[in-house]
Parts: structure tokens; sequence; C-alpha cells
């Protein structure tokens, strides 16, 4: 269940540590021909998302700061669980661990 949100932009949440912030990609309700999809084969959400804003990174043993491996504007392949979502308006947004995003998107 997502938290619904006090602030009115997505904006205004800056990540921490190594925190990432992503917006799942929306399901198709219709395919290219016109024909609309039922509701539960588009109510999962996709393992696909676009970074919208990165926390500067988690210090190591040593105490060094490692940077995060993504940065915004992104497309990652998330986990199918993890994250804790967050409602702004009608948009919803998680945010994940560095490490919990499996990899990055390069078309």
């Amino acid at each position: 269940m997502a938290a619904q949100a006090t602030f009115k932009s997505i904006k205004a949440v800056i990540p921490l540590l190594d925190r990432v912030l992503v917006q799942r990609f929306k399901p198709e309700t219709k395919t290219a021909s016109g024909i609309f999809l039922p509701s539960s084969s588009t109510s999962s959400p996709l393992p696909e998302a676009t970074v919208i804003a990165v926390g500067p990174g988690a210090p190591n043993k040593d105490g060094n700061v490692v940077p995060t491996q993504v940065k915004a504007g992104d497309r990652v392949l998330l986990p199918g669980w993890g994250g804790n979502s967050i409602k702004v308006g009608d948009e919803e947004y998680q945010l994940f661990k560095d490490s919990e995003i499996l990899a990055k998107i390069h078309e």
C-alpha cells in the first residue's frame, strides 16, 4: 500500500544515501490494433521503471562514499517485490536501495 504524500510535487523528494526513486512503466490497456486488454492482464506492474532521483551514495566500511550505479533518467529493471511506495496525486513512485535494482536498460 502506498503512503499518500503531503507534498505537491515529486521533485520535493530527495533520496538519502543509496536510495533510488523510480516510477514504474504503466502497462498498456490497449493493443496497437485497438483491442482493449482486460484489467486482469494489466493489473500487475511492469518490472521496468524510469529513475526520477538518486541519493549521493552510501558509505563503505572505510567511510568513503560509494556513489549509486544509476542516475536520473535511466531505465532500470526492478525485482517483483520490495521498494517503498509513495503516492503523489494520481502518480505512484517507489524508493529502492541501489543494490536492489537488477539492471540498467540501454536501447
